[in-house]
């Protein structure tokens, strides 16, 4: 899945170069466009066909002289929209198509090709700044400063330390950061990013930012953990006291329906079992919500929650009325 997603991302990115390359010059021939782009001729003819697809009529001439160009009909003018609902919009279109609705990919392609065609130049280069550096799994979350977004895409995209002021129990403390992605979850967006002070891989709300700025040092990327997977499994699990690993015996998406991205990580053991990785400030509350999911589960970690099963279960069987004889 997230292998999916970010192929997706890299071909979205790829076919807006490739309509913003046409609408430069008046031809190009197909190994002057797979040079540009990075791929073969035989890609580039995909692409072609993408745009196609969207509606955007690309010529391919053979011979002396010939190539792709754009065809007329398609000079739409400037879309007038300011610098922050142009961003807010681009941001928008990137977090929805985090692949959680069937074909929300090619939605997301279509509309973004459409607002590039008619943003003006200078905003143009900010849009596509972000296609690199947001991930997503879920939707509909806390609204945030979108020039906050854009700074962070910005420093994602050119690796470029940044600091800003974060709360620390009841401190506000300076953190100095290589940022790496922007997520956004069901419920809010996060910053993964490489913490300085500490020498660890950390995840920040968005939200909880104040004062964003990016240094003037450039960093080298550092081997990363996939950016959603990682947020994912911190904000589901590892930010509780108690965490727990069960074993439950329904399908992935049968469970996954059940639980928002944001409770816990779902992931497939077969095609009629999953395993859940959730967390919580007590465990009799993250087993009676699974309890509530009505499937039958085994605890695989920790063992002492296994042992507070029994406990429950005993308790439960003693609130019971007596048989009748």
């Amino acid at each position: 899945m997230d292998g999916a997603r970010s192929e997706e991302r890299g071909t979205t990115e790829r076919v807006l170069t490739l309509l913003g390359l046409l609408q430069q010059r008046q031809v190009w021939t197909g190994p002057e466009l797979a040079d540009r782009l990075g791929v073969t001729p035989r890609t580039v003819r995909r692409d072609v066909e993408r745009l196609r697809a969207l509606g955007y009529p690309v010529r391919a001439n053979q011979g002396a002289g010939g190539g792709y160009q754009l065809g007329p009909g398609r000079d739409l003018p400037p879309l007038l929209l300011d610098d922050e609902e142009a961003i807010a919009t681009a941001v928008s279109l990137l977090a929805g198509a985090g692949g959680a609705v069937a074909g929300a990919g090619e939605a997301a392609l279509r509309a973004l090709a459409k607002l590039d065609r008619v943003l003006p130049i200078r905003l143009r280069q900010e849009v596509r700044a972000l296609s690199g550096s947001v991930e997503s799994f879920g939707g509909g979350r806390t609204p945030v400063d979108p020039e906050v977004l854009m700074t962070l895409a910005r420093a994602c995209r050119d690796e470029v330390e940044t600091g800003f002021s974060y709360p620390s129990g009841d401190d506000v403390r300076r953190r100095r950061v290589e940022p790496y992605r922007l997520v956004a979850s069901d419920r809010r967006w996060y910053l993964l990013a490489y913490d300085l002070d500490r020498d660890d891989w950390r995840n920040f709300r968005v939200d909880r930012m104040t004062e964003v700025s990016p240094r003037t040092w450039r960093f080298r990327p550092r081997p990363a953990p996939d950016a959603a997977a990682y947020v994912q499994e911190s904000v589901a699990s590892r930010v509780y006291p108690h965490r727990a690993r069960f074993l439950v015996h329904a399908p992935a998406e049968t469970v996954r329906a059940q639980i928002p991205p944001s409770a816990a990580v779902v992931r497939p053991s077969g095609s009629e079992r999953c395993e859940v990785l959730s967390g919580g400030v007590n465990p009799d509350f993250v087993l009676t919500h699974m309890l509530l999911l009505g499937h039958d589960f085994e605890v695989l970690d920790p063992p002492e929650l296994g042992r507070r099963c029994q406990v429950l279960a005993r308790r439960l069987l003693s609130a019971a009325p007596a048989p009748e004889a």
